[in-house]
C-alpha cells in the first residue's frame, strides 16, 4: 500500500545570505534570474512528490559564479519520515566520471600522461585484447586482433570498444557476467585493479576509435591513475581535488554512522514508488546489479572511477563552479583554463554523435546546435547524469550551473529532470 506523501520543503533564501557549506551566493535578481520563476522549481518537485514520482529532490542553480537557488523538497526516506535536506548524501554514480576525467587531465598537464598514450603502457594486459566481430551473413561471431591500441583519449571519450554489462549485446554481456565484471554500483570483491585485469581478458565490442559506446572506460582510466601516481584513486582525488575545492562530503565510502544522511533509493511500482530494500538488486537477466549500501561497505578497497562516488549537491556545485571558472575556485586551481576548454569541446568528429544529438568531450557530454537535442541548453554546454537520477550541466554561454539530485531507478516514469531544465532557463531575465 502506497502512502500519500506530505511535502516538506526547506528553502535556502540566498537573498538573505543563508548558504550551505560556504557556497558563494547572491540574490537572484543580481544574477539576471527571476526569483518568481526560480520558486517554480520547488513547486515542480513538490508536484512530483505528491504524485509519487520521486520521494524528494535537492535542486541548485548558480549563475555568474554564485548560487541563486538551493532547495530541498520531500523526503530522503519516506518510511522514516526523514526530510530531504540540502546536505543529504547522494550516490552520484556516473557523475563520478567527470571528476575522474579531471584527475586524469591533471596528470596530462604535469606530463605524466598523454592522451595518445596506449593504455597498455600502464596496464600491459590491454595490449593483446581482441575484438568481437559478426559475420556479414549474420553467422556466428568471431574474434579479430586490435587494429590500433586503446589510448587514454579513447577511455575519456567512450570510444575504446569497452561496454557495460547492462548495455552490451547479449553475447558480450554474458561474458561480462561470467567474469564478474561490476559496473561499480554494488559491493565488489577485490580491487579495481583485479576487475580491470579480468576486463582485459574479454573481447571489445568494436575496434578502438570506431564509434561511441558508453562504457567502463573511465573505470579503467581510474586504474591508470592509480598506476601512474602510486596512490589509490581515493587518495589521489582527496589530495588533488576534494581538499583544494573544500568538497568535504565527497568520497567513495562514508562511515556507516553517516548512513542516515543518505537519500534512500526508490523504484517505480504501479502508480507510485517503493523503497529499494533488496541488497543487492539483481535483474532477472543478471545484467543490472546495484546496491543501496555500497557507499558504506566495510571492505572499502574498490574505487570505481566511473560510478563510485558519494556527494552532496553543494560539494558537486563547487566542482562545477571551478570548471565554469576555467579550473579555479576561490584561489584553488585544479586545472588550467585551456585544459578545461580542451575537455569541453567535441572529440567525436568523424564518428557521428551519441544518441540524442549530443556530442562528447573528454569526460562530458557536449550540447550541439541549440534545439537539436530538444532542450534549451546553449551550444557548448557540458554535463552528464547518474544512474540514480542525478543530473547536472554547465552552460558557459549563460554562465550557468544547474544540478538536480534524486535517488530513483529506473527513472523513465518521471519527467522531473526535464521540467527542471525548462524552469531553469525560463528564469533567465537578460
Amino acid at each position: 500500500m502506497t502512502v500519500r506523501l506530505c511535502v516538506v520543503t526547506v528553502l535556502v533564501l540566498v537573498s538573505h545570505g543563508l548558504a550551505a557549506q560556504e557556497l558563494p551566493t547572491a540574490p537572484a535578481v543580481q544574477l539576471g534570474l527571476s526569483p518568481a520563476r526560480l520558486e517554480q522549481i520547488g513547486l515542480l518537485v513538490e508536484d512530483a512528490v505528491d504524485r509519487q514520482e520521486v520521494s524528494g529532490a535537492v535542486t541548485l542553480v548558480a549563475r555568474l559564479g554564485r548560487v541563486a537557488h538551493l532547495e530541498a523538497v520531500g523526503w530522503r526516506d519516506v518510511e522514516r519520515q526523514a526530510p530531504m535536506e540540502t546536505d543529504t548524501l547522494f550516490r552520484i554514480a556516473s557523475m563520478t566520471k567527470a571528476i575522474t576525467s579531471v584527475a586524469a587531465m591533471q596528470l596530462y598537464e604535469s606530463g605524466e600522461l598523454m592522451l595518445s598514450d596506449p593504455v597498455s603502457r600502464y596496464l600491459p594486459a590491454f595490449a593483446e585484447m581482441q575484438v568481437l566481430t559478426r559475420a556479414a551473413d549474420g553467422g556466428e561471431s568471431t574474434l579479430e586482433p586490435l587494429r590500433r591500441p586503446i589510448t587514454i583519449r579513447h577511455l575519456l571519450t567512450h570510444t575504446s570498444g569497452l561496454s557495460y554489462r547492462f548495455l552490451a549485446p547479449p553475447l558480450l554481456a554474458a561474458r561480462y557476467i561470467d567474469a564478474n565484471i561490476t559496473d561499480g554500483l554494488s559491493q565488489a570483491d577485490g580491487t579495481i585493479g583485479d576487475m580491470v585485469d579480468r576486463l582485459a581478458s574479454l573481447p571489445l565490442l568494436h575496434q578502438p576509435g570506431e564509434r561511441f559506446t558508453y562504457s567502463l572506460g573511465v573505470d579503467v582510466l581510474g586504474r591508470v591513475i592509480e598506476v601512474v601516481t602510486g596512490q589509490t584513486l581515493a587518495e589521489y582525488m582527496t589530495v588533488k581535488i576534494f581538499e583544494p575545492l573544500r568538497m568535504v562530503d565527497t568520497a567513495f565510502y562514508k562511515s556507516p554512522s553517516e548512513s542516515d544522511r543518505f537519500a534512500a533509493i526508490y523504484s517505480p511500482l504501479g502508480d507510485g514508488i517503493v523503497k529499494v530494500r533488496e541488497d543487492p538488486v539483481v535483474s532477472p537477466d543478471q545484467r543490472t546489479i546495484y546496491s543501496a549500501g555500497y557507499p558504506y561497505g566495510e571492505a572499502q578497497r574498490y574505487f570505481s572511477g566511473g560510478a563510485g562516488l558519494t556527494s552532496t549537491i553543494s560539494d558537486y556545485a563547487r566542482f562545477l563552479l571551478a570548471m565554469l571558472n576555467g579550473g579555479e575556485l576561490e584561489g584553488a586551481r585544479i586545472l588550467g583554463r585551456r585544459t578545461v576548454q580542451l575537455m569541453t569541446r567535441d572529440h567525436l568528429v568523424g564518428l557521428g554523435v551519441p544518441p540524442g544529438g549530443q556530442q562528447f568531450g573528454l569526460g562530458f557530454s557536449i550540447s550541439g546546435e541549440r534545439g537539436v537535442t530538444g532542450g534549451p541548453r546553449s551550444e557548448g554546454a557540458f554535463g552528464w547524469l547518474g544512474f540514480f537520477n542525478t543530473v547536472y550541466w554547465v552552460d558557459p554561454e549563460e554562465q550557468l550551473v544547474a544540478i538536480i539530485m534524486t535517488q530513483l531507478y529506473p527513472n523513465n516514469q518521471s519527467q522531473l529532470t526535464d521540467k527542471f531544465e525548462v524552469a531553469v532557463y525560463s528564469s533567465i531575465l537578460d
